[in-house]
């Protein structure tokens, strides 16, 4: 037993660290750090690259990315799993998605459940996985013809509104919202993910000249509210409602939203960003995330800042300041645009450094932990010099997401080590499970000889092991190199709500 000890991380520390309920320090390389992608499949953009690929190769496609991001120290995976009224996984809620298997409602060949796939590979590489819903899109385009009959467009016509190319649930309707809600429901049952995702299309984007067509659930619905406040009642009721649901469920699975950049214009309300936006989330598609906080009906946001850093009507770090200084109960990361590099009219994006730079800039509000990037394809065989950079510079280590801040506590559990063996190439220990914690990953930690082992430098990070499943024992291997044999090791426990154990140093 004199071989390992049991390193109890100050409760002081914890309190500095996490006084304000999101803090993060500023460091060159932060241990904990909110690093995601988008993979977006709707209208195949990400993944699968095309809707008539052979599942091998679809398999083989979400791979790469996956293996991509981690070589670059990515942590997370925000995985669009319906778009427009579809499924990316086995349900009677919906119709299969046609950018899956190349026709709505046909179920991929030879079968197997993409959804549980991908998330058993997530995982196998430590990455959280962010299931993906879009609520209210029901089509991407007015053919209706390509849908099933399973689709509720044909199974409920009530249900829709035609507005700008597209359909769209109705979000007053009370069937409507119960549908979402057992939606989320199914697959927060059903699957091992880490969270709940909303994007930034709740009531469509403002088309001119075109009016959404809610006049009669208005008139039985309204309740003399306003029209506006109305619409937005309707989003919240609908944020609150899946947050409560998916807690009831599982509590440790998170719900994060990632709406539109700009809250409100400064023009309009003088607690609004200094910006000149067309479209904001509270006065255009009727979502308030200042009230979503305010209740603590959700986790995390990631407002999609999708501008350069001086941006003239909106500024990346304008809106980043606004967002850190409005921020309350809830993890704040910020979206940000790879998809804009080298192929916008702003020709910030032509300069390798705008992505670099915005993760610099973010990095100094305290209370900002981390970043998302859309979309995945942005550095799969793609600008390689941004890519190279962020390696070589700001992910040149991995990092740990931190627990949201509802989840934060101080684990009592650290690692009891049995059996301890070492051979020419490995070093082995046995660990036994706890009993009174729901273990997701193993965090082993590596310091040479000349160093101290040190659980917060993440320099040290030499694995994260994925839990399939409880075992009585668990047994982690160590791959020796010579010149550190004589190295100390440290392993901890991380729990399904993402907070990392006391160390067991193993000399």
């Amino acid at each position: 037993m004199n071989q390992y000890k049991c390193l109890i991380l100050l409760i002081s520390f914890f309190m500095l660290s996490f006084s304000n309920g999101s803090a993060q320090e500023i460091a060159t390389y932060p241990k904990n750090e909110f690093r995601a992608i988008w993979i977006a499949t709707v209208a195949n953009i990400d993944w699968p690259k095309s809707n008539i690929d052979a599942v091998e190769k679809e398999k083989s496609d979400f791979i790469e990315i996956l293996d991509t991001y981690k070589k670059m120290n990515y942590n997370a995976v925000i995985v669009q799993i319906r778009s427009v009224g579809d499924a990316f996984y086995p349900t009677q809620l919906a119709p299969w998605s046609r950018y899956l298997t190349g026709k709505e409602g046909q179920a991929p060949s030879p079968y197997f459940d993409p959804l549980q796939w991908m998330i058993t590979e997530a995982h196998a590489r430590g990455f959280e996985f962010h299931a993906w819903l879009n609520p209210y899109r029901a089509t991407m385009d007015l053919k209706t013809e390509i849908l099933s009959p399973n689709h509720d467009f044909f199974k409920h016509p009530d249900w829709m509104i035609k507005y700008g190319g597209k359909y769209y649930y109705n979000p007053a309707l009370p069937e409507v919202q119960t549908l979402l809600i057992s939606v989320v429901n199914e697959v927060v049952q059903n699957y091992d993910i880490d969270a709940i995702h909303f994007d930034d299309y709740f009531y469509p984007y403002k088309v001119k000249g075109e009016i959404f067509n809610d006049a009669e659930s208005f008139e039985k619905y309204g309740a003399g509210l306003s029209i506006d406040d109305w619409r937005r009642s309707n989003v919240n009721n609908l944020v609150k409602y899946v947050s409560l649901s998916i807690k009831n469920i599982k509590p440790w699975v998170q719900f994060g939203i990632s709406p539109f950049g700009v809250w409100r214009n400064k023009s309009i309300d003088p607690k609004g960003s200094d910006t000149q936006a067309g479209q904001t989330n509270y006065d255009d598609l009727y979502a308030d995330p200042l009230a979503w906080m305010e209740n603590s009906w959700i986790d995390y946001l990631v407002p999609q800042l999708y501008w350069s850093i001086d941006h003239p009507k909106a500024s990346y770090s304008k809106l980043l300041k606004w967002w850190s200084e409005n921020s309350k109960n809830t993890a704040i990361y910020i979206g940000n645009s790879t998809y804009k590099i080298n192929s916008d009219s702003d020709k910030k994006w032509s300069n390798p450094n705008e992505i670099p730079n915005q993760i610099n800039i973010t990095r100094s509000y305290k209370n900002i932990q981390g970043n998302a990037f859309f979309s995945a394809k942005s550095f799969v065989k793609k600008n390689q010099v941004v890519a190279d950079l962020l390696l070589t510079n700001q992910y040149k280590y991995p990092a740990l997401p931190y627990a949201v801040p509802n989840s934060k506590k101080v684990l009592i559990d650290c690692p009891a080590v049995k059996i301890i063996s070492k051979d020419s190439l490995n070093s082995s220990c046995t660990i036994k499970y706890p009993t009174d914690l729901k273990v997701r990953y193993i965090m082993v930690y590596r310091a040479k000889k000349t160093f101290t082992i040190d659980i917060n430098n993440p320099s040290q990070i030499i694995e994260k092991i994925n839990l399939a499943a409880k075992t009585d024992s668990i047994l982690v291997t160590i791959p020796m190199k010579k010149v550190d044999e004589e190295s100390a090791c440290a392993i901890t426990f991380i729990d399904y709500y993402g907070n990392e154990s006391a160390a067991t140093i193993i000399n």
